[in-house]
């Protein structure tokens, strides 16, 4: 039962207004700083009227980080990230939970103790990885002998090796598993009456039809918020770009913000900055409000 009082009401809106504010407040704050100029931002305490420079700092913040294909680098990363996870996730908790082999809660707490290794815990042995992802076979090779044995039979060296440095594969790859997404789609699945799948295993549908015809469109909310969360995750990714992009051409525009703050003894241009800041945050603001109505769905939705 919820109490409706007129205390409780205006207790309840000053928390959200509250917290409304919070949440705004610093993107007033960037905005204003965009708007004015060198001089006028630089003040101390900055002047919280908005300034008439807005145009032209957004002009020389896209032109001075080449922000066009920067953009362009974080869409595909970020639309590769949340694509992967979404899939590879539906699958592993679908094989989890609908298919009966020894020692598969193991594998899911295995899977789910992976969230205490968040990236930049082991980001050398990725790094170490994706600079030579063909390297753990070539140790296999030299362990066992194989490799001398084919050197020794052939005259052929076996040296293998495929790096993904500077490349959109060597961007997303290694971060598309992910715990939390196996874990959502887990409890989800365990809510799918059994009847359900009784029913379309006496229609004669297999495994895969089941999983396709079946469970996946009752997962689209499922599929919308996680793919929304991870979108947002990937976008903001900042140490991952910037180890493994040493070539201008894949580098994100996250990891490029830097270029619009001048190096020790420069006057800083926080309003160039903070246009550029306006400019990269615009598409996963887009991405929120256009995916806003499955994604609520997506975290509350019980119905099945």
């Amino acid at each position: 039962m919820v109490e409706r009082t007129p205390f409780l009401n205006f207790f309840t809106h000053l928390i959200l207004f509250v917290g409304f504010v919070l949440c705004i407040a610093p993107f007033v704050v960037v905005a204003v700083a965009a708007s004015h100029n060198l001089r006028d931002v630089n003040d101390v305490p900055m002047s919280l009227l908005p300034g008439n420079d807005f145009w032209t700092n957004i002009k020389t913040a896209w032109t001075t980080a080449d922000l066009g294909p920067k953009l362009l680098n974080s869409f595909i990363m970020a639309a590769g990230v949340a694509a992967g996870k979404v899939i590879i996730s539906a699958l592993t908790a679908f094989s989890i939970v609908y298919f009966r082999y020894p020692g598969r809660t193991f594998i899911f707490w295995l899977i789910f103790v992976t969230l205490m290794l968040p990236l930049e815990v082991r980001i050398v042995p990725t790094y170490a990885v994706v600079a030579n992802v063909l390297s753990p076979y070539q140790t296999i090779l030299d362990l066992t002998g194989l490799s001398w044995l084919i050197g020794k039979v052939s005259g052929v060296e076996v040296s293998l090796s495929l790096g993904l440095l500077n490349s959109y594969t060597g961007l997303i790859l290694p971060l598309i598993a992910t715990a939390t997404g196996t874990f959502l789609y887990r409890q989800f699945f365990l809510t799918v009456p059994d009847e359900l799948t009784e029913a379309a295993r006496m229609d004669g549908a297999g495994a895969l039809r089941f999983f396709i015809d079946i469970l996946l469109p009752l997962s689209r909310n499922n599929m919308a918020a996680l793919g929304t969360i991870m979108f947002l995750w990937a976008w903001n990714q900042y140490l991952w770009p910037l180890l493994i992009t040493t070539d201008q051409s894949h580098a994100t525009a996250v990891t490029e913000l830097k270029q619009l703050i001048p190096n020790v003894g420069g006057i800083p241009e926080w309003n160039i900055a903070m246009a550029g800041t306006l400019i990269v945050m615009l598409p996963p603001l887009i991405v929120v409000v256009l995916m806003q109505r499955w994604f609520v769905r997506g975290l509350i939705a019980t119905e099945k």
